[in-house]
Formats: C-alpha cells, sequence, structure tokens
C-alpha cells in the first residue's frame, strides 16, 4: 500500500522502505515511552511486528507507527510518532488509522485493539478507542519485574 495524502505527503506501509535510522532517532532521543531504546531492538522491533506504516514527507520519513499481532484475535499498536513539525495536519490521525484498519483482506481491522499512551488520547478516541472501564483489570509484566518470592506470593492470594 502506498497512499498520496496531499501536500508532498504520503503513507507507506513497506517495510523495506522504514528508515529505521529515523525511527531510532525519535524513539530513543525524543519519546517518553522508550527513551534509550538501542538501535538493534529498534530493528528488531520494525522487522518482527506484523505490519508498519511509514509517513513520508517529500520522500524523508517524518512518522511512523507498528502493531503487534497474532493476526487473529488481538493487535497492540506502538512506537506511533509524527515529528513535531509535521504535527496539527491531521497526519497522525491517517498515520493510525491506515496502520490499524488498512491492509487488505489480510489486516488487522478486525481485531481487538489495545495501547498505552500517555498524550494523545483525543486522537485515538477519534478511532473508537476508549479510556475507562475495562473489561478486566490490565495487568503488566514489566522487563524488570522478578517474581515474588513463595512467602510473598502465598500472603498476595
Amino acid at each position: 500500500m502506498r497512499r498520496e495524502l496531499g501536500a508532498g505527503y504520503e503513507l507507506d506501509d513497506d517495510r523495506a522502505r522504514i528508515d529505521v535510522d529515523a525511527v531510532h532517532a525519535y524513539i530513543a532521543g525524543e519519546s517518553y515511552w522508550g527513551r534509550g531504546r538501542p538501535r538493534e531492538k529498534v530493528v528488531s522491533t520494525v522487522s518482527g511486528s506484523a505490519r508498519v506504516v511509514g509517513l513520508y514527507h517529500e520522500r524523508v520519513q517524518v512518522g511512523f507507527a507498528r502493531a503487534v499481532s497474532d493476526g487473529v484475535t488481538i493487535a497492540y499498536l506502538a512506537d506511533v510518532y509524527v515529528l513535531p513539525s509535521h504535527r496539527g495536519r491531521g497526519l497522525g490521525l491517517a498515520l493510525v488509522r491506515e496502520t490499524i484498519e488498512g491492509g487488505g483482506a489480510g489486516g488487522l481491522a478486525g481485531l481487538h485493539w489495545m495501547l498505552h499512551t500517555a498524550d494523545a488520547q483525543g486522537l485515538y478516541a477519534k478511532l473508537g478507542f476508549s479510556e475507562g472501564v475495562q473489561s478486566y483489570p490490565l495487568m503488566e509484566k514489566r522487563r524488570d519485574a522478578r517474581p515474588l518470592p513463595q512467602a510473598e506470593r502465598v500472603r498476595a492470594q
């Protein structure tokens, strides 16, 4: 898929076109969620994601989004950004819409989507994401988390 958005902008889901250096520069240096992420991890996330979409302005990458999914029931939206100098034009909405709704018949559109965000709830609400009461509690295991010792596990139950 390659789609013109006008004013020199386009979306493209060609994985080979993703400028990994640009994605790494933003995520590791500018984002609140991935600050310090090593380049090799960015390479792995791009290659290992179910879908990646780049946002380009005059052939230079200015935005990115990716989806992690089993392709059947669930998908997770991650690493979404549009460079600050290109915001305010509806590009983030177009980027996220393409990531979650595009991809043709084999796409991820009909799945249960999730994401974490600290600052873009309004954008995601336009596409049907909602805050509030969850169907069930969300639990997370962070990469640095260690299991509780047996005695503490028993008390926690």
